[in-house]
């Protein structure tokens, strides 16, 4: 069951919208905006079709990830209306839409055609969506500028929004504490996905991305995307990279696990750990987020040392040599909402020291951000240190020894406040 508290805010949440809908639309010269909620194309030759979960700016309204064929007509003063795709169908059943609070400021009228509504006097009229999807319909499709101004919308989360993605975070945290469990009972990457998939009560089809969950040197390939079905001989480490999708919002959570008997590792995911939360200290208004990306690396060369990884060198040579790029590869994480890497992240590009992050940001109030250190032992990418000068620094024993671990990555989810942070996946430890 919905939280009451949580439904309790999406009118507000939605009117909110309706304030800076109403803006961008008059910004840019149109008198209405038509959001289409997509359908999921057919496969190739095939009759059967891939996943749906909708075009973000129509969850973003409604939060129905489900709803196919749906349109939803924005115009400003006026309230929102919502064509809802009901067919009289005996193959399938229409999505469940009980009475809630939000249908009091929208008004919701069924259809049985899939196609866009007919509208009457629409003025300019704007139309944004999947194009395949949007063949023949009237107006402006995916105007440019209107689609980045909407995007820009979805930065600073309103408090209905922030709510969700707690409550994201309470659910997929249930199903961590359910895979860590599975693992150290030396369950399979399937069987820990299952475990998983049973505590959040999700089906996999319905969560925000697919499930990382990896084994010994699998933790070292970043969107490992396969489950072994038969356990390792040798458990010796576990990364689950997991997320949960409540009323159109995403939860992206990272925790890595140690097997038995692994102390050197296990001491290195306590490491990053302490890092990890340090990080997440940093998040607040007015702090550029690629300063905290940096820092990352300063941190992570300061395990390295301590660990004995490198030795030789001091802690900015590590950055400055790139030595720490070769252990953590990626950006330090990114925006979150209705999307896992949400939109409007990079009004500049990255940097040439980050090129692979996806957030370059200053930090405002209301927004959310992932922050994801990791540590990583990936052949190919520490086979060109291993080779090259700088290879006497490394200790290539402890490599080997640690390479089987495939490595670590710890990521929460915090929201930016007027003083600070609030980590909203810690909240529910």
């Amino acid at each position: 069951m919905p939280n009451q508290d949580i439904l309790d805010l999406q009118p507000t949440h939605i009117q909110e919208l309706q304030n800076r809908y109403d803006q961008a639309l008059t910004e840019h010269g149109y008198d209405s905006l038509l959001i289409a909620s997509g359908a999921a194309p057919y496969r190739y030759r095939d009759d059967q079709t891939y996943v749906f979960q909708g075009f973000g700016p129509f969850l973003h309204w409604t939060g129905l990830a489900g709803q196919e064929h749906s349109w939803l007509l924005i115009r400003p003063g006026h309230k929102p209306v919502l064509w809802l795709y009901q067919p009289v169908d005996f193959w399938h059943a229409n999505p469940a839409m009980p009475e809630e609070p939000w249908q009091e400021v929208v008004e919701v009228r069924s259809r049985q055609q899939p196609g866009a509504p007919e509208l009457d006097n629409p003025g300019r009229l704007a139309v944004i969506g999947d194009p395949l999807v949007l063949d023949g319909v009237p107006g402006e499709h995916n105007p440019a500028a209107l689609v980045a101004a909407v995007e820009e919308t979805r930065v600073r989360k309103t408090p209905y929004e922030i709510e969700c993605l707690a409550h994201a975070n309470r659910i997929a945290l249930a199903g961590h504490n359910a895979a860590r469990d599975a693992f150290l009972a030396g369950d399979s990457e399937f069987g820990i996905n299952l475990a998983y998939q049973q505590a959040t009560g999700q089906r996999e089809a319905e969560a925000p991305y697919h499930s990382i969950i990896g084994l010994n040197e699998h933790a070292g390939t970043l969107h490992y995307q396969y489950y072994d079905v038969q356990p390792p001989r040798r458990p010796r480490s576990l990364l689950i990279d997991a997320g949960v999708r409540y009323r159109g919002y995403c939860s992206d959570i990272t925790r890595t696990t140690a097997g038995p008997g692994e102390s050197r590792f296990a001491a290195l995911v306590h490491g990053l750990e302490k890092l990890q939360l340090r990080l997440c200290e940093m998040v607040a208004p007015g702090v550029d987020y690629v300063d905290i990306h940096r820092k990352a690396h300063q941190g992570i060369a300061a395990l390295l040392s301590a660990s004995g990884l490198v030795s030789g060198l001091s802690d900015e040579a590590i950055v400055e040599q790139g030595i720490s790029r070769a252990f953590f590869p990626h950006g330090i994480g990114h925006f979150l909402g209705i999307q896992v890497h949400d939109v409007a992240g990079k009004l500049t590009p990255p940097p040439e020291d980050a090129p692979f992050l996806r957030l370059t940001r200053t930090l405002e109030e209301g927004m959310v951000v992932t922050i994801e250190p990791g540590l990583y032992f990936i052949p190919s990418l520490l086979e060109p240190v291993l080779n090259g000068p700088q290879a006497k620094y490394l200790n290539r024993s402890l490599l080997d020894e640690l390479q089987g671990c495939g490595g670590i990555r710890i990521e929460d989810n915090v929201a930016v406040t007027a003083s600070g942070t609030r980590n909203l996946t810690r909240e529910w430890v």
